[in-house]
């Protein structure tokens, strides 16, 4: 149990969130570093081809849904401790949006600044409505802007919503009892997402950006991504592998923005920037997760948050959050990852 939430976390999302940092984390390299998409004029390098395909625009939506999702569960939460939970909501975008704005100073692409405005505009007016209306409202929102303006951030208010409404749905609640429904779900998404992603590859590079082809495609992919994840999750393989990616995603905010500061700090020594080094870009992507992922794991054997995340906690309920963990919480930790954990 959260000790500063009334509702228990739900691992099988930290582990999700976590599989989209690293995701995440491939396009921010080439963003970050300005690596060349071509090798020659109307040439694209195709393993940068290659990765837009399997990467690009899948994580994101993934990260989108899940922030609407962990929204309405700490609404809920706050409603049950003060009379005025919005403005607690108000006060976690406010400081999401100042990191953000100091952190679009390194990353022009980063996501922090648009979620909270989306947030602050959309999401936060929104989260009174029925929860037919917000699906209603995340389905065209998302669909309608992938089909007709492209992807990118445009998409997230439609994903924000539809997080919101997978919630007032019940989909938090009991998210381990349905595993069929998510088996369905990649069954189907599966076979859509391999042909909108042949698709995407067959659509000339330059104009991935001006199409549908690149938005549908980051959709029906993530789609896929998100129901594998939380299917490979209830084998016992995806359990050994939730002990790494849920800390990963529970320290999410503190490991994307570090990100930032090792890929700049790394650039200059690998000579990634104006050049198609994408095998060097793929060992630097694996070697930053290597790090993040024990930086989290040993961390959050102490904390109960990660080091940005409890300083955006305390601004969220406006005092000093307890941080350190008891030795007797400590101790549960040991208990294996799963349903009844």
């Amino acid at each position: 149990m959260d000790p500063d939430c009334a509702n228990p976390r739900i691992h099988e999302l930290d582990a999700v969130r976590g599989v989209a940092v690293c995701g995440i984390l491939i396009v921010d390299i080439w963003q970050l570093t300005d690596m060349r998409a071509m090798i020659e004029p109307g040439t694209v390098d195709p393993i940068r081809h290659g990765l837009t395909v399997l990467v690009e625009g899948r994580f994101l939506p993934i990260f989108a849904f899940g922030f609407g999702l962990s929204f309405s569960l700490l609404l809920d939460t706050a409603a049950q401790r003060i009379d005025r939970p919005r403005l607690v909501l108000a006060r976690r975008l406010v400081g999401l949006g100042i990191l953000g704005l100091i952190h679009h100073v390194f990353q022009p692409d980063e996501a922090l600044l648009p979620y909270a405005i989306a947030g602050l505009v959309i999401l936060l007016p929104a989260a009174g409505l029925p929860r037919w209306l917000l699906l209603l409202a995340g389905l065209v929102g998302t669909i309608g802007v992938a089909v007709t303006l492209g992807g990118g951030f445009g998409l997230v208010p439609g994903l924000f919503l539809l997080g919101l409404a997978a919630d007032r749905f019940g989909l938090a609640e009991d998210l381990w009892d349905r595993g069929w429904q998510i088996a369905a779900v990649f069954a189907l998404a599966v076979p859509a997402a391999v042909v909108a992603g042949v698709w995407e590859f067959r659509t000339p590079y330059a104009d991935l950006w001006t199409g549908s082809a690149a938005p549908v495609a980051g959709l029906l992919g993530a789609l896929a991504y998100l129901t594998g994840v939380l299917l490979f999750l209830r084998t016992e393989t995806g359990e050994l592998f939730a002990e790494v990616l849920e800390p990963m995603g529970r320290m999410a905010l503190t490991n994307y923005l570090s990100a930032t500061a090792l890929i700049l700090a790394a650039d200059p020594w690998l000579g990634l920037s104006d050049s198609n080094r994408y095998g060097i870009l793929l060992g630097l992507a694996a070697a930053i997760i290597a790090v993040q992922a024990l930086w989290s794991y040993y961390w959050l054997r102490w904390f109960r948050y990660g080091p940005l995340e409890w300083v955006w906690r305390c601004v969220t309920w406006w005092h000093v959050v307890p941080n350190r963990l008891t030795r007797q919480e400590r101790r549960k930790l040991a208990a294996p990852y799963g349903r009844g954990r």
